[in-house]
């Protein structure tokens, strides 16, 4: 391990400091660690949606607290970046991956992930990961295959007995979903025809640009095209796997190309709305904040996330002119329900084996995993006075900056800080734990706002007062929860790698789905999208798809037995 060159303390000093310094904070080591002069970390992550440095209040906060910058190396598809730093020997300082599985299994296989037990650093750097997370820590021990610890999975929960909130919500434009005359809505035909009258009284924008029933962006396709696939979570309760989604109450696969199979109906779902004029014709070609403006814009009706949906489009504003999206969920839908891990999931934080940095590095993961680090990646900086929230009491409660900045992330922040809360959002994409765990400062809290006894008020405005009763519901969660649901349980399950000889059938197939399901959602007629779809079937099994579900099956059999497994625990 190379040693860091502008600590403080040389490393005997420091080991024998360490045994003073409490394993629920680290503020001491912080204060050690910190070092003289500014030091910029490489960030290598494969999750991020931005690249460049780190700017805005959280740069400020690092800054104070570390004194360092963040410089972050996103991976755009087929980049070909991450080949290039294995090729070069250096991943980064922190390294953040999609997956435990090929590109980090590999890196381990090289030695290009720091071992966090070498010489004590978790011990020493890392106090509250080890006291609070031994879970997720022997999680990556197992699946590593060394014997090592190289990181841990995002979301770590503190119970496996605590549920998720949803976040598949069926969010739609409720004020005009009541103009309509609140149509029931039973399948995905229903809303279709629900969104198309909801256009006709409603053909403009705030900003007087036309209207649609949904807006999506391509940022975050994968094996499959991402709102399709997530729309069949929301909508049978599957779970997205490998080239397909697996049922967690069945514990049955649908693979993507199965005739009208989960997949393949949501597809066609997508395409209907673009023949009806209802899907932004932008789609394809615009990102992530194309959409989110969209949806600020009033431009489009409906989201099955509550965060692009309702989080984005639910502002005083609006709300006082009573308008808001709220959850409408189609009567047969059966929308997933994440049960939380105390092992974490598959998303993993680590370093890289080259740092000269490697306790900085240790240190500054371990604060995103204390209560206070965490809450401020997620909601801003911390202070009842100059911040956006703060703890009382055992209560959690947002500042009215704090409140502003939720409901509008344009909101200016207040000094220190400068430019606006959307100027300095965690840019690293990832999570320590889960949003709905609890937080040990709040009791009877989590870390979700949402959870919060200070939020759960009486509706402030109409529209959120006439959702409420048309819900009978309180909140969104109130009303999922006593609906209809599949719950995926948290477990040890990870998947295994992807052999070697898979590697090339793989990513032509996923190239094949991503464009083949792109073009059918643009299909003018039901016969082209019929034509579109047989075509990328057939394209994809003649690439080796057959292997490929072959592959998947083995690992289904895993989660299977692992979801026994764990629910025995429960």
């Amino acid at each position: 391990m190379k040693r860091v060159k502008l600590v403080l303390l040389t490393l005997a000093a420091v080991l024998l400091l360490a045994p003073a310094v409490s394993a629920e904070k680290n503020e001491g080591n912080i204060k050690k660690i910190r070092p003289k002069k500014t030091v910029t970390l490489q960030v290598f992550d494969q999750l991020a949606n931005y690249s460049g440095e780190q700017t805005g209040w959280f740069a400020k906060v690092l800054l104070d607290k570390f004194n360092v910058k963040l410089n972050i190396i996103n991976q755009p598809a087929g980049s070909g970046i991450l080949q290039t730093r294995m090729e070069s020997g250096s991943l980064g300082d922190l390294v953040i991956w999609g997956s435990d599985q090929d590109d980090y299994m590999n890196a381990v296989k090289k030695d290009m992930l720091l071992d966090w037990n070498d010489e004590k650093l978790l011990d020493n750097w890392g106090p509250y990961i080890n006291t609070h997370m031994k879970f997720a820590l022997e999680k990556n021990r197992k699946i590593s295959g060394t014997g090592k610890v190289y990181g841990f999975g995002h979301n770590v929960s503190t119970s496996s007995k605590d549920l998720q909130y949803f976040f598949y919500t069926w969010d739609i434009r409720y004020d005009l979903y009541k103009k309509i005359g609140s149509p029931k809505i039973k399948t995905l035909d229903d809303l279709v025809d629900a969104l198309a009258e909801m256009k006709k009284i409603c053909p403009k924008d705030d900003n007087g640009n036309p209207t649609y029933g949904v807006s999506l962006f391509n940022d975050w396709d994968g094996n499959m095209v991402m709102f399709v696939k997530a729309t069949a979570t929301a909508y049978y309760g599957y779970d997205e796997f490998d080239f397909g989604l697996y049922d967690p109450s069945t514990q049955k696969y649908h693979d993507c190309l199965e005739k009208d199979g989960p997949y393949l109906t949501c597809l066609r779902f997508y395409n209907k709305l673009y023949q009806k004029g209802l899907l932004d014709p932008d789609s394809q070609t615009q990102k992530y904040n194309g959409m989110s403006e969209d949806f600020q814009n009033g431009t489009a009706f409906f989201n099955v996330f509550n965060w692009m949906g309702s989080g984005i489009y639910n502002t005083d504003a609006h709300m006082a002119a009573g308008k808001g999206m709220f959850p409408v969920r189609p009567a047969d839908a059966s929308p997933i329900c994440y049960g939380q891990s105390v092992y974490g999931v598959n998303r993993v934080w680590s370093i890289g084996a080259d740092t000269e940095y490697p306790e900085l590095c240790m240190a500054i993961i371990n604060w995103f995993s204390t209560p206070e680090g965490y809450l401020i990646t997620q909601y801003g900086p911390e202070g009842e006075k100059d911040g956006n929230w703060y703890i009382k009491d055992g209560k959690t409660y947002f500042t009215k900056l704090g409140d502003a900045c939720q409901k509008d992330n344009n909101t200016p922040m207040a000094k220190p800080y400068t430019g606006t809360y959307k100027d300095g959002l965690f840019q690293i994409n990832n999570v320590t734990w889960a949003l709905d765990a609890s937080n040990p400062l709040a009791p009877g809290e989590a870390y979700n706002k949402i959870s919060w006894a200070s939020q759960k008020q009486t509706a402030k405005y109409s529209i959120d007062a006439d959702w409420r009763k048309w819900a009978k519901a309180d909140s969104p969660n109130d009303y999922l929860v006593k609906g209809k649901y599949i719950l995926s349980p948290g477990s040890m399950f990870t998947e295994e790698p992807l052999p070697d000889t898979l590697s090339v059938k793989w990513n032509q197939i996923r190239t094949t789905i991503q464009n083949g399901s792109w073009k059918a959602i643009y299909a003018k007629t039901d016969a082209e999208f019929d034509d579109i779809t047989a075509q990328m079937t057939k394209d994809a099994y003649s690439y080796g798809f057959a292997d490929c579900l072959a592959f998947t099956t083995k690992q289904v059999a895993r989660r299977a037995a692992a979801e026994n497994d764990a629910m025995k625990k429960n």
